[in-house]
């Protein structure tokens, strides 16, 4: 079973204004449907706080730790349900420059430990919905905000 979710999106907004919106945590409760607060610092090492939407309207909290960043280019961290080792996710997002005012989106997890099998099989659909939800809702922030310049 391929233990990852790959989801790709077209940005029309200038790189460095997408990058912004992404590493803008704490603005994410103003455009996100699916990670509906992010606390903490885009800086390797740092420990976030994140609530996410469920089915049903239900929320998770999550406190992954930031893994890598690459300015302009690449942002990852790694959360784990319960303890590490069990239900892994290592969650990304990478930037690529088309033309000054546009950008591809590669929104992805990759998912490890001895129950992620059983578990991706079960939340695989609803996650990749919520991941295009994500891109779609991001895709929309950056296009208005560029119209505002």
């Amino acid at each position: 079973m391929d233990k990852q979710i790959h989801t790709e999106i077209i940005i029309n907004a200038p790189l460095q204004k997408v990058w912004q919106i992404i590493i803008q945590l704490e603005d994410y409760k103003n455009w996100n449907p699916i990670l509906i607060e992010c606390r903490g610092i885009a800086k390797t090492g740092q420990r976030l706080k994140n609530v996410m939407r469920t089915e049903g309207s239900k929320t998770m909290s999550f406190n992954p730790i930031v893994t890598k960043v690459e300015e302009d280019q690449y942002f990852e961290w790694l959360g784990s349900l319960l303890v590490k080792g069990i239900f892994d996710g290592r969650h990304s997002f990478r930037l690529t420059e088309i033309s000054p005012e546009q950008v591809r989106l590669v929104h992805r997890e990759e998912f490890s430990g001895i129950a992620s099998g059983f578990i991706l099989k079960k939340i695989k659909e609803q996650t990749t919905s919520n991941f295009i939800l994500w891109n779609q809702a991001l895709k929309a922030h950056a296009e208005e905000k560029n119209t505002e310049r």
